[in-house]
């Protein structure tokens, strides 16, 4: 007898996300300047996260100047 075709769709939840989690976009935002920690944790803009495909590179950031 087959699974049907629900059942099937838990193991499929392991799967990659397309949404950051608070400290994600926190981090993000810091790289970015576009926060600070005296600024609050709520309210946050938005960030765009794009998973790439294997052998591309993703935007180049300037260095840091020390």
């Amino acid at each position: 007898m087959s699974i049907d075709k629900s059942l099937k769709k838990a193991a499929g939840m392991g799967g990659a996300r397309n949404v950051l989690t608070r400290a994600e976009r926190m981090a993000v935002l810091q790289e970015d300047e576009k926060w600070t920690s005296t600024s609050g944790v709520y309210n946050l803009p938005k960030t765009k996260f794009r998973r790439l495909a294997p052998g591309q590179s993703g935007p180049k950031r300037p260095e840091a100047k020390v």
